[in-house]
């Protein structure tokens, strides 16, 4: 462990972030890192010996994760990291994930949730412990490429770059198959690329993670959408095994009069067209949906509208307000949301802090859901809305109730749809002849991965549903260890 009086003498600090008025400007990332040894030292050093690490336990209740998904060697790293010993927590962290700079900047830390530490006290401050170590790693050149000694002959095709699929490709790389990861977009790393903007994960970042595995042996094919029968059967005509990791990019709509207005886009489009073109141009170009000068209107809460905000407000926004259909959460944890589980508390994240600062309140309503979209001439000029309670019906089942009375209107100009997704796309898992669980994902055990179609794998969102960047990882890793095994009759691989 580390120190063992080190949660009694220090308390939990954080580097800040950049200022608010410079930070909006510009894409660039603006959370802070810790100045010296010692404040990264003395961090480190409040994780206690506390017998049973629940940081790293990955235990579902009531269908949140409590602890982290990878089982991440949290107290083993954070004693190295004490010690000052870097190379080796970025070994240790590198045993359970094969992308720590991605989790320890995107990660909501469920980890910290379950921390005992937090018992008492504010919890240690796993996420920024990683996120120092993941840095220190780059500076010190530990990242480089790493081909396998031997291959095997065998090969594989991977469907999707996001994390499932890189996580899955990394590790059948380093087993010795010879791995191609297949993306239908212009670059690599789905979600990672697309679906997160910039100031929240410098794709340069991506682009090095990418560039280190090609050097490693693995084999990338952008702009290629895998989608017909034609294309699906020659897959796996040329492959020993395919894993589809393709994600739930199916968006959930909202179907009231109006929706189908100029000016109303779903959330994911919005984002990824925005960080296309700052890629592309430093958004020059003008191909993206513009938001400078607008009264904007997310409509869903959750990271992706999180996103929203912040990248609404760097565009210049007019104005920024966000609907919640769900009660506002309670500042501290309720009595029936006990540690360790995930802490359901009210949670102001990068955007909202930005909108405060910039408009002097938080863009949040909570409880209202929207009745009709208004427009004129084709375009939206405004949103009608309506608040909601939560009651349980005749069953027990708790849902909203409208509230008479409480109807209003918003003035919008960009309305963007941030509602979460209802599962994978159509177009794949048809193409492979993929049968779907009652979700509409991917029908695939957790233990095997494995489809109803023979040497076909699925991992990631596609199989379990829109879930964090940190379980796509996990579920990359196995379905690894599961198609390894697939093709070799055992499997060295961890989990």
């Amino acid at each position: 462990m580390a120190k063992p009086t080190g949660f009694l003498e220090y308390a939990r600090e954080v580097p800040p972030d950049v200022a608010v008025g410079q930070r909006v400007a510009n894409w660039k990332e603006f959370h802070g890192r810790f100045e010296g040894e010692e404040s990264k030292r003395r961090q480190a050093a409040r994780c206690m010996d506390c017998g049973t690490p629940f940081c790293q336990s990955g235990v579902i209740y009531e269908g949140a994760v409590s602890g982290c998904p990878l089982h991440n060697l949290i107290p083993e790293w954070n004693d190295l990291a004490y010690r000052g010993m870097w190379g080796e927590a970025a070994r240790r962290l590198a045993l359970t994930n094969n992308f720590p700079e991605f989790t320890g900047r995107v990660c909501p830390a469920p980890c910290e949730g379950a921390c005992t530490t937090g018992l008492g006290d504010p919890p240690v401050t796993i996420k920024q412990n990683e996120y120092e170590i993941a840095e220190r790693a780059i500076e010190d050149d530990r990242n480089r490429p790493e081909a396998p000694s031997h291959r095997t002959g065998k090969r594989v095709a991977v469907v999707g770059s996001g994390p499932a699929g890189l996580a899955c490709a990394d590790q059948l790389n380093a087993a010795g198959h010879l791995v191609t990861v297949y993306e239908r977009d212009d670059r690599p790393g789905g979600l990672l690329m697309y679906g997160i903007p910039n100031m929240k994960l410098d794709k340069a970042l991506v682009e090095r993670r990418i560039a280190q595995m090609r050097q490693s042996g693995i084999s990338f094919e952008t702009d290629r959408n895998i989608e017909g029968e034609a294309e699906a059967a020659k897959l796996k005509a040329d492959f020993d095994a395919v894993v589809l990791a393709c994600g739930a990019k199916k968006p959930r709509d909202l179907t009231v009069p109006g929706r189908e207005l100029g000016g109303v886009h779903f959330a994911m489009d919005y984002l990824a067209k925005s960080t296309k073109s700052l890629l592309d141009s430093g958004q020059r170009d003008g191909n993206f949906i513009q938001a400078w000068g607008k009264r904007v209107v997310i409509v869903g809460g959750g990271d992706t509208g999180t996103d929203c905000v912040g990248s609404a407000l760097r565009q210049g926004a007019k104005s920024v307000t966000q609907l919640e259909i769900l009660p506002r959460p309670p500042e501290a944890r309720p009595a029936n949301n006990p540690w360790p589980r995930w802490p359901r508390v009210i949670k102001t994240d990068y955007g909202q802090e930005e909108a405060i600062a910039l408009q002097g309140a938080d863009p949040r309503l909570w409880c209202v859901t929207v009745k009709e979209i208004l427009g004129s001439e084709g375009m939206v000029t405004g949103i009608k809305t309506v608040e909601v309670e939560w009651k349980a019906d005749k069953s027990g089942r708790t849902g909203p109730v409208e509230k008479k009375g409480t109807e209003r209107v918003i003035d919008a100009d960009l309305v963007l749809l941030a509602m979460g997704f209802l599962g994978p796309e159509e177009g794949t898992l048809a193409a492979f002849g993929v049968a779907k669980d009652s979700r509409g994902n991917a029908a695939a055990d957790f233990s095997s991965f494995a489809t109803n179609m023979p040497g076909v794998f699925a991992a990631g969102d596609m199989r379990r549903g829109q879930s964090l960047v940190v379980w796509a990882i996990r579920e990359g890793r196995l379905a690894a260890r599961a198609v390894d095994r697939h093709l070799m009759g055992e499997s060295m691989l961890p989990g």
